[in-house]
């Protein structure tokens, strides 16, 4: 069984930083591209980065230049740097694999306000 957890969010004022982390089981994850999500009240799931499984990376406009997204395939666990936050990046954040089908962690808040 795929599981996913996410860790890492919380309160953060505007400018701020915060690193998203998600450590994933039951799966080979070395071979899997890897993806964070984030969903805002009445919105749909919105796709924010992606990492290949040979490390390539791409991120949505809104977002690029102050996220990165990596993995460490040791420890099985994708990460999302965030820095210079907005308000307008609160929303819970989901990792998720797509291997028979999508999988998704439980996802973490991240509010950003001061």
């Amino acid at each position: 069984q795929v599981q996913l957890v996410e860790s890492g969010g919380g309160l953060v004022q505007p400018g701020g930083s915060l690193r998203l982390s998600c450590a994933v089981s039951g799966t080979l994850f070395s071979i899997y591209s890897m993806n964070w999500y984030r969903q805002t009240p009445g919105a749909q799931r919105e796709l924010v980065a992606t990492i290949t499984n040979r490390g390539a990376t791409n991120y949505a406009d809104s977002v690029k230049g102050r996220f990165t997204i990596s993995r460490d395939n040791a420890k099985k666990t994708v990460y999302l740097q965030m820095n210079s936050l907005k308000p307008e990046d609160t929303a819970v954040y989901y990792c998720n694999v797509k291997v028979s089908k999508d999988y998704w962690g439980q996802g973490t808040q991240v509010t950003v306000s001061s």
